[in-house]
Formats: C-alpha cells, structure tokens, sequence
C-alpha cells in the first residue's frame, strides 16, 4: 500500500481467512472499471478472495507445459494439444480451428434466467470446440504453448518472434537458444533465469548486455567473465578478479578454475539488491522494470498504476491480472493482449468492452462468450443488434447480482483444466486432499510412456559431449531425479555439440522446476538493511544468509 492510500475496509478471505485491505485508491479504480449501459452504472464491489487467492484461482486456468496426444475431432488425425485425452472436450487442430469450415455462432444460445450463470457458461463452454494449443503463425514448433510467430522451437511458453530455441518459458526475439526461464533478446545462450540481451552465456542470472559470460549473477555489460558477481562493465575476470586477455585465456584453455564452491562463497560475500525494482519509481514487490504506481507486482515492465499484476507488459490501469500485454483498464484477467476495458476474462486477445469471455480474438462488445473472433454485440454466442444487447446485458448483469456472481472471476470448478496440470500448481503447490477441498479439478490422469527398446541410466551418460554418439538419438534417457524417461532431439544433439555441453541427466520438466527454485519467492519479508540498518522490505527472509542491502546502499556500493 502507498502512503498516500486510506484503508476504507478489512475484509477475511472466505477461501484461505486471513485478513486483506481495502484501500480508497481501490474503490477509484471499481468505480473506473465499473460498466455502464443507457444511464446506469453497475458497480463492481469490492472482493470477497485474498489477492493470493484471486491469484492462485487464475492460474488455476493456465496450463502452460502440460503437452498430450489426442485426435482431432474434425479431420481425426493425431495431435499435440492441451487439453488431455481423458478431456470431453471436442479439441480441433490449428488449421482446422482458424479456418470457416465452423462457425461458433451455430452453438448460440438465449440466456436462462433460471439458472445461474456459471452454470450456463460451464455448458457453453463444454460444447464448443477448443484450439488443440494457444498458437498462432507457427513454422515448425508444433510442441510450444500460448506462442505466435516462432521457428523451429521445441516445448517452448509464452511469447513470440523467436527461433531455433528449446525447453523455454517466457521470453522474446530470441534465436539458438535453450533451457532458459524469463529472458529478452539473446542468442546462443543455455540455462539462465532473468537475462535481457546477452549473447553466447551459460548458467548466468540477473545479467544483462553480456557476452560469452559463463556462471555468473548480476553482471551488466561484461564479456568473457566466468565465475563472477556484481560486476559492471568488466572484461577477462575470474571469480570478480581482472586478468589480462592472455592470461583469462591460459587459464580457460587449462581449465585451471576451482569450481562451484568458490563462487557460492563469492555469491553470499557480495551484497544484494532487498528488490529488483530498477529505473521505476513508487513500485513495490520485485522484479520491476521501467514502470511508475506498480503495488503488490511481479514481473513487470513499463507499466503504471497496476495492482496485484503478475507478468505485465505495458499495461495501465489494471487490477489482479496475470500474463497480460499492452493492455489498459482491466481486472481479473489472464493470458491476454492488446485489450480496453475488459472483466473477468481468459485468454482473450484484441478486444475492446468486453466481460466474461474466454479465449476470444478481434472483439467488441461482447459479454459472455466462448471462443469468438470478428464479433460484436454477442452474449452467449448469439448475434444482437445494439440496442438489444445493451437491454438484455443490464438485466442479465441484474440477475447475476441477485445470484451473487457479478463480481466474482469464474469459479475454479468450471476450469477446463486439472489444478495439478496448471501453473497454479506452481507457485501454489496443493495435495489431490487439498484441491478437492478447496473446488479445484484434480486428475489422476497419466499420458502413457512410449516404449522405447533402449534406456540408459543418466549417470551412464558421459560428460564429455564428444563421447556422446548419434545413436543417443534412437535411446530414452532416465531422469536421475523423476527416473521418467526423456528424449534428445537431433536439433538438441548440435547444440550441445556446437557448445561443448554434456547431455543433461534430468527430465525436461524437472529442468525447470530446477530454475523454479532460483528465484526468489513471490513474497516480502520484513528485514534490516544489513549495512544502514534501516527497515527495508525484501524477497529474502531474515533467516536466509545472503547480505541485503537498500537500494541506496546497494547503489553507492556498485557504482
């Protein structure tokens, strides 16, 4: 909260019962987003869920990495969708779903003032076809998820313009990559989290404008560094130390560097910033980058006046929204781009006025309607002409007042997804007890393990890539950690070759839970400044034994 905010109201969380604010700044922006049709305006009150629980509850419709194989239901040929086999939905390929061999006009309905209207949706929702996956403009990438305009990319999330990459998630323009979680504009790079512009490093995180850097945390504009922290615009260093072009390469072509153990010492001895928040002004949280009036956000890049906002890009004015894009006035929404004023909506692209919408592209006007494109004035999937739809819209927003839905997301049990297929299982990890407590969908479900005739252990694999034959290709690898085996493609095989890397031993989807764990948690502590002393908030607990300092401590150390 701003010190310039007033609480008006606590409230309980009805789902997890802690205790939330609600300030006079968030009464504004309801009352902003508020819609209005004729001469009445129809307030959106204040929330009745924690932020974590408004968060978690959107999540729990995202599922990013799940990948199965299914038929289509309209040319019944194999596909790679989201949407598991175990699924009723009717799934169509990416050809099939874009074309106009269908119409989702035809699957219109009137609204039934007798029941409520989640329930109406939810049987909407079950009859109309879905896209096998969240692509667009694909070449060669039939394995990614929520991308558009990529290149031979290979189980790849979220984003676009990029090629040849691999084992990627949340990233942009980037090309000969892999193994990477977060980044912006690199190429020929390998296992990094949080990188922006860096070419030819490995193992690297919080860097930016690098080059052929290798092991390396919060170094900007270096090259040729391995083993370093907190550098700024050094050359030929090994573990923080300068050495001379010759005397860096001697040392790297003898391979005479100590290891891990001394970097993890140097990583704990050198200060770190109490929160990325870098070159914005009056944000709080982490992981902020250009942005101004940002509280309570993650993952954020020029963006402004946002609340309770996770994975943003140039958003204004939004409210408890998640993986959002050049978007302004929104709240509760997720998976979107390029939206005005929009409520409670999934996956929902270039739209303007809309409410209750789930996977919709190139809309106005539109209050609850599936998987619509080039519409206007449609409820439920059932063309309007203006002035009735703006009468039938107040009556069925009066009628979700009675039956207490107006305000509410849509609830977690008429997700198209299991909880435990989901990014929600991420960050909000729950028991199969738990979820089905809590009204999430769980499932059992486990896609059959192809059977391959050779298997190798992964601590049979040899380090060295050049022992490494091309017969691996025809092999399964066994995960040392999940024992689930796992598959090397020959687009992966040069990589590792053209970069001098050994095979790795764990299963992709255990890779990134690996990177998972490198980021700090989303959430803020209460700590000292360990040089000024002064109160500050961070995403490293007290109990955690990194030196953190204030940003006007870190500041004057560094530069």
């Amino acid at each position: 909260m701003f010190e310039n905010e007033k609480i008006v109201e606590t409230k309980n969380c009805r789902q997890c019962q802690t205790t939330f604010e609600i300030t006079d700044k968030d009464l504004e922006f309801y009352e902003k987003v508020s819609p209005s049709f004729w001469w009445d305006k129809y307030i959106i009150p204040t929330p009745t869920l924690c932020p974590e629980c408004r968060q978690q509850r959107r999540l729990s419709f995202r599922n990013e990495r799940k990948l199965y194989k299914r038929i289509c239901d309209a040319t019944w040929k194999p596909i790679i969708s989201i949407f598991s086999p175990n699924k009723s939905f009717k799934v169509y390929n990416q050809e099939f779903w874009w074309s106009d061999k269908w119409n989702p006009l035809d699957y219109g309905r009137d609204f039934d003032f007798n029941k409520t209207f989640f329930e109406q949706f939810w049987e909407l929702v079950k009859v109309i076809p879905r896209e096998s996956a969240f692509t667009k403009n694909m070449t060669n990438s039939p394995y990614s998820n929520f991308e558009s305009d990529e290149k031979d990319c290979y189980l790849t999330v979220w984003w676009h313009y990029n090629e040849n990459c691999m084992y990627w998630t949340y990233y942009v323009s980037s090309k000969n990559s892999m193994d990477w979680y977060w980044w912006w504009y690199i190429e020929n790079c390998y296992e990094t989290v949080n990188v922006m512009n860096c070419f030819n490093c490995k193992y690297i995180q919080y860097c930016e404008n690098c080059s052929s850097c290798d092991f390396c945390y919060d170094c900007i504009w270096c090259t040729e560094c391995i083993w370093c922290v907190w550098l700024r615009n050094k050359k030929y260093c090994i573990y923080n130390k300068q050495y001379s072009k010759d005397e860096y390469k001697n040392i790297i072509n003898e391979n005479n560097i100590i290891g891990k153990k001394n970097y993890n010492n140097l990583l704990l001895n050198h200060p770190r910033r109490s929160t990325n928040i870098i070159w914005s002004s009056n944000c709080i949280w982490n992981d902020i980058l250009n942005s101004k009036n940002c509280s309570n956000c993650f993952y954020v890049e020029e963006s402004e006046d946002c609340r309770n906002c996770f994975i943003i890009w140039k958003i204004k004015n939004a409210v408890d929204i998640t993986s959002v894009w050049y978007s302004e006035v929104c709240y509760e929404l997720c998976s979107s781009n390029d939206l005005y004023w929009w409520f409670a909506c999934f996956s929902c692209w270039w739209w303007q006025n809309i409410c209750y919408c789930d996977i919709c592209y190139d809309c106005v006007n539109c209050f609850w309607c599936v998987w619509l494109s080039n519409k206007e004035y449609c409820i439920f999937n059932k063309q309007y002409i203006k002035d009735e739809y703006q009468e039938l819209v107040q009556k069925i927003i009066k009628h979700m007042i009675k039956t207490w839905e107006w305000w509410e997301f849509f609830p977690v049990s008429i997700s198209p997804f299991w909880y435990n297929e989901t990014v929600a299982q991420e960050y909000f990890p729950l028991k199969k007890e738990e979820s089905i407590l809590k009204w999430f969908n769980w499932s059992d479900y486990e896609q059959p393990i192809p059977k391959v005739d050779k298997i190798i252990q992964a601590l049979k694999l040899p380090n060295n890539i050049k022992e490494i034959p091309d017969d691996i290709l025809n092999r399964a690898i066994e995960c040392e950690i999940t024992k689930k085996p796992f598959r090397i493609i020959k687009q992966e095989l040069d990589f590792y070759r053209k970069h001098n890397l050994p095979i790795p031993k764990r299963h992709p989807e255990q890779r990134h839970l690996d990177r998972m764990i490198l980021r700090n948690p989303r959430k803020l502590y209460d700590r000292k400044c360990d040089k000024c002393k002064k109160d500050i908030k961070t995403t490293y607990s007290p109990e955690r034994p990194e030196i953190v300092y204030c940003e006007d401590c870190y500041d004057k150390e560094i530069y």
